[in-house]
């Protein structure tokens, strides 16, 4: 079990890794839309944004683990709001344009640092 940590992506807000590495599965937390740098800016503005902050921290820690978002197996996206669904779907297509991994999308009352959105995934090697 290797345990993941890049500085192209926001650190741990707790005592958790941002992913862990199992055989040939990569297994992220999950990642709101703090910069690498660890600012909240972008908890500001709309679900967009946020959105596309979330997907590229992801992004990062799936690289930083060997992997990358065309190796995704499935994703689990938290929203607070399920009004968002569509926009974040918009967002979503444009970083898995023809791959397709398997989705849950659930609403959820709060996120850490109030965050409109938080995706975790599941990935191989």
């Amino acid at each position: 079990m290797d345990f993941i940590s890049t500085k192209n992506a926001p650190q741990a807000i707790g005592p958790y890794s941002q992913a862990v590495k199992v055989e040939n599965f990569i297994y992220t937390s999950g990642q709101i839309a703090l910069t690498p740098e660890g600012s909240d800016d972008i908890l500001h503005k709309g679900i967009e944004e946020q959105t596309k902050q979330v997907l590229n921290n992801l992004k990062n820690v799936l690289e930083a683990a060997g992997s990358g978002l065309e190796k995704v197996i499935k994703t689990t996206i938290f929203l607070a709001d399920m009004n968002d669904f569509s926009k974040v779907n918009s967002i979503y297509e444009e970083f898995f344009k023809t791959h397709k991994p398997a989705r849950s999308t659930v609403a959820v009352k709060t996120l850490p640092k109030n965050a409109l959105i938080e995706i975790e995934a599941i990935a191989i090697v």
